[in-house]
């Protein structure tokens, strides 16, 4: 789907995908001010860089192999590493320009998003390895706000924030399809660890 959105905004140059993107920069940067400048820019640093490319997936390995989840632990890796490579091919591949308006300096290639590839990935992932409501949600909270503030900085177009979402949560979808068993094993005998029966 992100590949067939790329296309759709490189080969199309007037197309309605277009308008909403110029339409929601307009819209997003009246709003911008002080504040949301502080939320943005901590949403910068904690969904790209050092921290949020590098930091927070290693972190999570060692937490998940601590708990004795080596299963969940190699998928989360996987798919972290696989949605990263995937945005570089379709950065590369796409060569859209980003915004002229930018608040923060940002690399090559509008299009998708990595930050917010990088938050669905992890939202994705997180709510698979810790199957209860209130991961998916903050995960759905974390992801969109992550999207707000890419245009909000103007670093991305909204249909870069989607196809961040699509190759994000597309990647730990399908790296999760085989490790969907070993994974729910994996939980249930954490479960009984913890609970054993009486």
């Amino acid at each position: 789907m992100a590949v067939l959105l790329g296309v759709l905004i490189v080969v199309r140059e007037q197309t309605l995908l277009l308008g909403l993107d110029e339409e929601w920069a307009e819209e997003i940067t009246e709003v911008r001010g002080p504040v949301g400048d502080a939320l943005a820019l901590f949403f910068n640093y904690a969904g790209g860089t050092l921290i949020g490319a590098l930091i927070i997936p290693l972190a999570t390995v060692i937490a998940l192999l601590a708990a004795r989840r080596r299963w969940a632990a190699l998928y989360f890796a996987l798919a972290s590493s696989a949605s990263a490579i995937a945005v570089q091919i379709l950065k590369q591949l796409f060569g859209r320009a980003r915004p002229e308006d930018m608040l923060v300096a940002s690399d090559f290639g509008s299009f998708p998003s990595g930050h917010v590839a990088n938050a669905a990935t992890i939202a994705v992932a997180f709510g698979v390895i810790f199957p209860v409501v209130w991961v998916w949600i903050a995960g759905a909270v974390w992801t969109i706000l992550m999207a707000i503030s890419r245009t909000y900085l103007g670093v991305h177009w909204f249909t870069d924030t989607v196809g961040g979402f699509l190759v994000g949560a597309g990647m730990a979808l399908v790296i999760w399809g085989p490790f969907a068993q070993k994974l729910e094993q994996e939980r249930l005998a954490l479960h009984e660890r913890r609970h054993p029966a009486a």
